[in-house]
């Protein structure tokens, strides 16, 4: 006689097998998308003339692997720093104007670069050709004779990954690592526990690795409100990086941390640190600054 399971135990196994299939489709489509999540370019090529800050101008970096990278200068007034700005994961460079126009406003220089796939750059981004485009901007400004003690290596969310790949092996004058987080395979794991991230990743921007060998003055940025990079993750970052100094902002969230008081912050630190001289600043208010 052969055997058969009672209709309870078939209709059991069958809300597993759902389940199950359920699961697989999602870890799958995960899988598939995790670029489109990860990264988030706007394809439209920015206008510098929107920003309306005097002397920008449209420059092409030339990255190792032929391509020609949209990117935004800013030439210093005079021999005070010049910010490597490498933005985060959403938008290009043209979502980034109030930014520029505050640092304008410090009298710093700025290579805003723009990644592959974003602002209408060529290529389709990912870790390794980030790295590349990141690498490209360092070298435009050498071969525009800035010194790298005069450089600060400004990494905002996601271009924090890249700013601690970079650092790792150049001595600059100084690195700003803005909600930093300490890999992007850790953050993945937090928002989507369910699924084996560490099998599925493509790109992990492994932060924490690489600060343990910066040697050039580091200051950590972090929103104690932050929501979508857990502000502990930028204390880890904190804490593993010799010598950095933190700067939280209380009721700073991801996007922010300017309206908190975040370049007042770097602009002090970048005095006492590089001994520029870029008159005087009221300190900002409601945050706090530590040292190790």
């Amino acid at each position: 006689m052969p055997f058969s399971l009672p209709a309870w135990a078939q209709a059991g196994l069958l809300g597993l097998l759902g389940l199950l299939l359920a699961y697989v489709a999602a870890v799958a489509a995960l899988f598939l998308m995790q670029r489109q999540i990860l990264f988030r370019p706007a394809h439209d090529r920015p206008d510098p003339a929107r920003a309306a800050v005097s002397g920008l101008e449209e420059v092409t970096l030339h990255t190792a692997d032929g391509l020609g990278l949209l990117a935004w200068y800013l030439p210093p007034p005079g021999e005070g720093p010049v910010l490597l700005f490498l933005h985060g994961n959403g938008g290009h460079i043209g979502h980034r104007i109030e930014r520029l126009r505050r640092f304008a406003g410090q009298g710093w220089g700025v290579l805003l670069v723009e990644y592959r796939g974003y602002g209408g750059n060529p290529g389709t981004p990912g870790e390794a050709g980030l790295r590349q485009d990141a690498a490209a901007g360092l070298a435009a400004l050498r071969a525009r004779g800035i010194a790298d003690g005069r450089i600060v290596l400004w990494g905002e969310s996601l271009g924090s990954g890249l700013a601690t790949w970079l650092a790792a092996s150049e001595t600059l004058g100084a690195v700003v690592l803005e909600t930093p987080y300490t890999s992007v395979a850790d953050v993945a794991k937090r928002r989507y526990p369910f699924a084996p991230v560490d099998l599925l990743l493509r790109d992990r921007f492994d932060s924490l690795i690489y600060v343990r060998a910066i040697r050039s003055p580091v200051l950590v940025l972090v929103g104690r409100q932050d929501v979508v990079v857990p502000p502990d993750m930028g204390h880890a970052i904190h804490a593993a990086t010799p010598g950095a100094e933190l700067w939280e902002a209380a009721h700073g969230g991801h996007t922010d941390l300017m309206q908190h008081g975040s370049i007042e912050a770097v602009a002090d630190f970048l005095r006492r640190r590089l001994g520029q001289r870029q008159g005087g600043l009221p300190p900002p208010a409601g945050v706090a600054t530590t040292s190790p």
